[in-house]
């Protein structure tokens, strides 16, 4: 849902076995504070739509640079790419299996990332 609004460098982090109060972060950005609501409340309506509960928290800075929606199982982080910068989720969970998850619409780049990171190890 994060991705119909034009969410950027979406990314699973896998927490499961790590922590006990989620099993999935979601990171992704938005290009401004605007767009970072904009991406937040799409996924809230989405998830209406398709019969899951508000998230049992919501939580933003003052300016909108960072959003967090808590549905117990998956906490989806919405950051600015300068607030993405200063939390550094990806960095801080570098241990941890992530995956980036490309735009359904454009099959050929999680082709791509899947072979770079084929090659890399």
């Amino acid at each position: 849902a994060a991705i119909d609004k034009v969410a950027n460098d979406v990314r699973l982090i896998d927490l499961r076995g790590v922590v006990s109060y989620t099993d999935y972060f979601v990171v992704c950005s938005g290009s401004n504070a605007r767009q970072t609501k904009a991406i937040a409340e799409h996924v809230v309506d989405v998830m209406q739509e398709k019969g899951y509960h508000r998230p049992r928290r919501k939580e933003s800075d003052p300016d909108g640079t960072w959003m967090l929606l808590d549905y117990a199982d998956v906490v989806l982080h919405v950051f600015t790419p300068e607030s993405r910068e200063f939390y550094r989720l990806e960095s801080l969970w570098g241990q941890v299996p992530q995956e980036k998850i490309a735009d359904p619409g454009a099959p050929a780049a999680k082709a791509t990332e899947t072979q770079a990171e084929t090659s890399a190890t």
